[in-house]
């Protein structure tokens, strides 16, 4: 995914150079990203995912779980639908150089139990981006819930807080301009949640469904991703007969100003490809797929 560089690139993005006049105004007239919200909503069929995570769990050291193949769908749909990885900070256009995603993860469900953000990036390479997938995720939650540390996302934030009040409004917004001209300190960007193509919210883990999830100004993230709780949901037949499968319903919360509603569709479309044809995951990244 690298390309030549520019002298005006970001160090996670390369500037667009090219583009439409209506976008090209789009950061001026129209605000942040979080007042340009665009929500898609839609259930997906998980029949076949219910029979391929059988399979893999046959012979898999560590559980495949939805979450993982879903994961798996979304960065392959990403790496074949590059626009879905597009941000605007400073006035400009930016396509991110990584494909990397960020979410929550818990050292065990109780109330009181800490909360540790994780950030894991798709790489281009020979694995199957399925397994890719899964090893990265098994890899980071097996470290939270055994070593029970504090992941350096959290870290920084505590330090943060520790400045008084007044002083740190002054600090966020010579944050918020040093982001604006890419400046930001190494250690901030290394550990920012929000500078990854998507955060995804797996709220079938704690067996929750919600519709919406906000955009937030800071940092770069153009997409918010909520996976719901797998159920048991009707699909109609042309007349009027039903059958009761296996689904989910996902809701994306995207930086309208990054691509236009066909492009959004058309991306939709891939992903639910994916997820009805699984074993499409067992390539690299790379692959391409035929619709």
């Amino acid at each position: 995914m690298t390309r030549k560089t520019n002298r005006k690139d970001r160090r996670d993005g390369y500037l667009v150079k090219e583009h439409d006049p209506m976008h090209m105004m789009m950061p001026y007239i129209m605000g942040g990203r979080a007042d340009n919200e665009a929500v898609l909503c839609d259930v997906f069929d998980m029949t076949n995912i219910v029979k391929y995570m059988k399979e893999k769990n046959e012979t898999a050291q560590y559980k495949y779980t939805y979450f993982h193949v879903i994961l798996a769908a979304l960065a392959k749909t990403v790496y074949l639908r590059p626009l879905m990885n597009r941000y605007t900070i400073g006035h400009r256009f930016y396509d991110r150089k990584d494909i990397s995603f960020s979410f929550t993860a818990k050292n065990k469900f109780a109330d009181d139990a800490a909360e540790s953000l994780v950030i894991i990036k798709a790489d281009d390479n020979d694995e199957s981006i399925a397994e890719q997938i899964h090893n990265k995720i098994c890899a980071e939650v097996y470290k939270i819930k055994t070593e029970e540390i504090q992941d350096d996302t959290t870290n920084v934030m505590a330090f943060l807080t520790k400045i008084p009040r007044p002083l740190l409004k002054i600090v966020t917004k010579l944050l918020f301009t040093l982001d604006y001209y890419d400046k930001l300190p190494k250690v901030i960007l290394d550990v920012d949640p929000y500078r990854t193509t998507a955060f995804v919210s797996n709220l079938g883990s704690i067996n929750m469904d919600a519709e919406y999830h906000h955009l937030i100004n800071w940092s770069t993230s153009s997409v918010f991703v909520l996976i719901n709780k797998v159920k048991k949901m009707p699909f109609f037949n042309d007349d009027g007969t039903y059958e009761m499968k296996d689904a989910v319903k996902i809701s994306f919360t995207i930086d309208e100003r990054i691509a236009d509603g066909f492009y959004f569709m058309k991306s939709l479309t891939v992903f639910k490809h994916l997820l009805e044809n699984p074993e499409l995951l067992d390539a690299p990244i790379s692959t391409p797929i035929d619709l």
